[in-house]
């Protein structure tokens, strides 16, 4: 390996590192200050708030995968077997434990005092 091919390699680390810093950054800063106006309103069944949470988490998963499994040099249709399955499931996942997170909510909600 050539010199300028392991610096080329740093600086895309520090890339991937700025990248991922930054979308932990307002992550950070959204579940911290959470806005009135993402957090108390409902969209397809939840939080506009948590919605931008899963969306921005499936970047991150998406990046990691991209450059720390090395999928960016890989075959198109590789790349799409691998990372359209594990998007799907995280979606699917994310939509029974907030729908059925809703339907207890519904049920409990004579029960407990909470809100």
């Amino acid at each position: 390996m050539s010199h300028s091919d392991s610096h080329s390699h740093t600086a895309l680390i520090w890339k991937v590192f700025a990248f991922l810093s930054l979308i932990t950054i307002v992550e950070v800063i959204l579940g911290i200050a959470k806005p009135k106006s993402l957090y108390l309103t409902h969209f397809l069944g939840t939080s506009p708030l948590n919605w931008i949470f899963i969306i921005l988490t499936l970047v991150k998963a998406y990046g990691i995968a991209w450059y720390f499994m090395h999928l960016n040099d890989e075959k198109t249709w590789f790349r799409r077997s691998i990372v359209w399955p594990v998007v799907f499931l995280i979606m699917y996942l994310s939509f029974f434990l907030l729908y059925e997170g809703g339907a207890l909510q519904d049920i409990l909600h004579s029960i407990t005092k909470w809100q």
